[in-house]
């Protein structure tokens, strides 16, 4: 059900940065950004919109979006705990998770009762450390491009605090039940809590998520207001972006949540939903 949206003429003249998730936004089974998506990105950077990626992946991870889309701005990757500018390598944010909520975590997913549900992984310093090489972390390692270190006990590589720690299980109803009772247990101003993928539980330090960064990134560095902003997005780790920018875009294949909190719903990432979103709106 894609919402009417009045004021898109009035809304598009004004928009001079564009925001992108990855993972089921411009990228869905293929892993990569389709034809129509990436020549509509092309289009309104011609326009002179920037465009820049917002994601929960690692910052290595993302790269190579952001190199796809030609972009000239900062990434934003890890939900926006690590901002870098690729063009520079001055890192702008690198917000981290305290050693001992990562400690306290970790006693929570080690319980007898979780452990063998659960692929832990720590990110720290753009690398990902891992208990064991389990079918889903070799799935994972495998779509991010990147190498998991196994190392046994997690304790080990806790020597520097980490920017994002992530459960992942293939049992939707245990990542649930996690959120939900890690919610009960730190406050929003202690850790911040989401999930990315119905199967990912993901953390991190209490003052980032993705609005927070495309805040800093609009406001701070390129001097814009929430009104020159357009994002889209497709899970709930996109939903502060979504609320805060001016013109804020879910994709069809977002959960209704999600959709609840658009101005307008595209059609589904294997739709090419972005490029359709995109030329509604900008071109």
């Amino acid at each position: 059900m894609q919402k009417a949206f009045t004021h898109n003429q009035a809304a598009a003249k004004d928009i001079k940065l564009l925001v992108l998730d990855i993972d089921g936004t411009i990228a869905g089974h293929s892993n990569t950004i389709s034809k129509p998506v990436k020549q509509a990105i092309i289009a309104a950077q011609a326009r002179g919109i920037q465009v820049a990626i917002a994601t929960g992946r690692m910052y290595c991870s993302a790269l190579r979006f952001h190199q796809d889309i030609s972009s000239t701005l900062p990434l934003m990757a890890y939900q926006g705990a690590w901002i870098q500018d690729p063009i520079t390598q001055k890192i702008h944010r690198h917000w981290v998770v305290s050693r001992e909520i990562a400690h306290q975590l970790l006693d929570y997913f080690e319980q007898p009762e979780l452990r063998s549900l659960l692929s832990v992984h720590f990110y720290i310093n753009d690398q990902l450390y891992v208990r064991e090489l389990t079918r889903e972390t070799k799935i994972y390692a495998e779509r991010s491009g990147i190498i998991a270190i196994p190392v046994g006990d997690l304790r080990q590589a806790l020597t520097n605090e980490p920017t994002k720690i992530l459960a992942l299980s293939d049992d939707i109803d245990v990542i649930d039940k996690l959120l939900g009772n890690l919610r009960r247990q730190y406050t929003p101003a202690e850790l911040y809590m989401t999930t990315s993928v119905a199967t990912f539980f993901e953390a991190t330090n209490a003052s980032v998520n993705k609005g927070t960064a495309v805040r800093y990134l609009a406001e701070e560095l390129l001097g814009l207001q929430l009104a020159n902003v357009m994002a889209i997005g497709d899970n709930f780790n996109d939903v502060e972006m979504l609320e805060y920018v001016g013109l804020g875009v879910a994709m069809g294949n977002a959960p209704a949540g999600v959709q609840s909190i658009a101005k307008w719903v595209a059609p589904s990432v294997e739709e090419d939903g972005a490029a359709v979103a995109i030329e509604k709106f900008l071109l």
